[in-house]
């Protein structure tokens, strides 16, 4: 799927650079960021929205002695 950015001057020219120093393309680098920041996005955006859940009461949550507990580690 080809997609398409805008990129602030600054941020192109450290691409246009770390490019020509290692003679990759910037869509090569501009692959792996997705690719290896995706996660992060992932955790932080489902997170706050877990968080938003539980601030409203909406998601159920377990203290650490009812876990501890549910899963015998207790005994």
């Amino acid at each position: 799927m080809a997609t398409s950015i805008r990129l602030d001057a600054a941020i192109e020219q450290r691409l246009d650079s770390l490019a020509a120093q290692t003679g990759r393309t910037k869509a090569y680098y501009l692959r792996e960021l997705v690719a290896n920041g995706l996660d992060d996005l992932e955790d932080y955006y489902l997170a706050a929205a877990t968080m938003e859940r539980v601030r409203k009461g909406e998601e159920k949550v377990y203290s650490a002695e009812q876990v501890r507990q549910d899963l015998g580690l207790d005994d």
